[in-house]
C-alpha cells in the first residue's frame, strides 16, 4: 500500500457529468464546469466516473475529457481520473494515458458484468498497479458492477498492488468502511460513494466524498467534507440535512439522468442531453424535478 502525504486526496471531488450537444462531447462546457467547481471550493474533481456516463464514451472520448480537465485546472486542484473499464486493455489504456496526462490518481472500478471471482479481481488490480504507477483508488460499487469486495479482498489487493490507497466505497455497508479503517489506519483514502451517507461514513473516518449532487451545489458538498473531517459535526449535520433531499433526487432515476436535468434548468449546461441507452426524465419525473428546484432555491 501507498503512503501518501497527510494532505493529499482528502476532501470533496465531484464526478463532473459530461455534457453532450448534438451527440457529441461538449468540450467547451466542460471547461466550465471544472473551473466552477474549483470557484467554487471543491478540493478535487473526477473525470469519466459513473455520474460522467464512462460507458456511453470511447477510450478517445474519455482521454480527452480528462485532458480538457487538466487544462482547465491548471494545477490548482487534483484531477482523479476513473480509467476502469470492463476490458483490462482498455483499463490499461486508459490508465496509462492517465499517468502520462498528469492525472493525480486513478479510480477503477471493478470489472462488472463478468461476476468474476475475489482472486480474478486481485489479479485484475495487480495488473493494473504493474501498467501505472499512479496512486490506485478500487471503486467499489456493487449495485452496478455486480460484484462485491470484502475487507479480506480489500488486504490482499493492497498487498498485490504497491501504488494501492483505498477506494470510493458506493454501497450502503458501513461495517466495510469500518473494518478496511480498522485494518489499514487513518492513511487509506476512502472516498464516499453514496450521497446520502456522506455524513456519516465521513464520521466514521473516510478521507472524502464523491458526490454527484457537487455539480449542482459544489460550495455546500465541500463544506459538509471540510466540517466533518476538521470535527465540526454540529456544521456537518446542519449541512448534512440541508442536502438531504438533493442528495436523494440522484436515486430517482438512473444516475446522472435527475442531476443533468437540474443543471440543465440552472443554466449549466445548454440540455439535459445523454447518449441511448440514457434518456431524459420522462414528464412524471420531470415535474418532480421542477417542484425540488424551486424548493431548493437553485435557480
Amino acid at each position: 500500500m501507498l503512503r501518501l502525504d497527510p494532505g493529499f486526496l482528502r476532501g470533496s471531488y465531484t464526478p463532473l457529468v459530461t455534457p453532450f450537444r448534438n451527440g457529441d462531447v461538449d468540450e467547451d462546457t466542460y471547461a466550465r464546469l471544472t473551473e466552477r467547481q474549483i470557484a467554487s471550493g471543491s478540493h478535487g474533481v473526477v473525470v469519466a466516473g459513473t455520474t460522467g456516463e464512462p460507458s456511453t464514451l470511447t477510450v478517445g472520448e474519455r482521454c480527452r475529457l480528462l485532458e480538457v480537465a487538466l487544462e482547465a485546472a491548471g494545477g490548482r486542484v487534483p484531477v482523479m481520473a476513473a480509467t476502469g473499464s470492463q476490458s483490462l486493455a482498455e483499463t490499461l489504456e486508459l490508465s496509462r494515458h492517465a499517468e502520462s496526462a498528469g492525472a493525480a490518481a486513478v479510480l477503477v472500478v471493478t470489472p462488472y458484468y463478468l461476476k468474476p471471482p475475489a482472486r480474478g479481481m486481485v489479479e485484475y488490480f495487480r495488473a493494473v498497479g504493474q501498467a501505472c504507477t499512479l496512486p490506485l483508488l478500487v471503486y467499489h460499487i456493487p449495485g452496478r458492477a455486480a460484484v462485491s469486495l470484502d475487507a479480506a479482498t480489500f488486504e490482499q489487493i493492497a498487498e498485490a498492488v504497491p501504488t494501492f490507497v483505498g477506494c470510493k466505497h458506493a454501497a450502503p455497508d458501513l461495517g466495510l468502511v469500518s473494518d478496511l479503517i480498522a485494518r489499514f489506519g487513518e492513511d487509506v483514502r476512502l472516498f464516499v460513494g453514496l450521497e446520502e451517507l456522506s455524513l456519516p461514513m465521513l464520521a466514521l473516518g473516510a478521507s472524502g466524498v464523491v458526490n454527484a449532487v457537487g455539480n449542482l451545489v459544489p460550495d455546500k458538498v465541500a463544506a459538509l467534507t471540510s466540517a466533518a473531517l476538521t470535527g465540526d459535526l454540529g456544521t456537518a449535520r446542519k449541512l448534512h440535512y440541508d442536502l438531504l433531499e438533493l442528495n436523494r433526487a440522484v436515486f430517482w432515476d438512473t444516475n446522472p439522468i435527475p442531476m443533468k436535468y437540474l443543471m440543465a434548468r440552472m443554466g449549466l449546461l445548454p440540455s439535459g442531453e445523454h447518449r441511448l441507452p440514457m434518456v431524459p426524465p420522462d414528464p412524471p419525473l420531470a415535474a418532480r424535478l421542477d417542484a425540488l428546484f424551486e424548493r431548493s432555491g437553485l435557480g
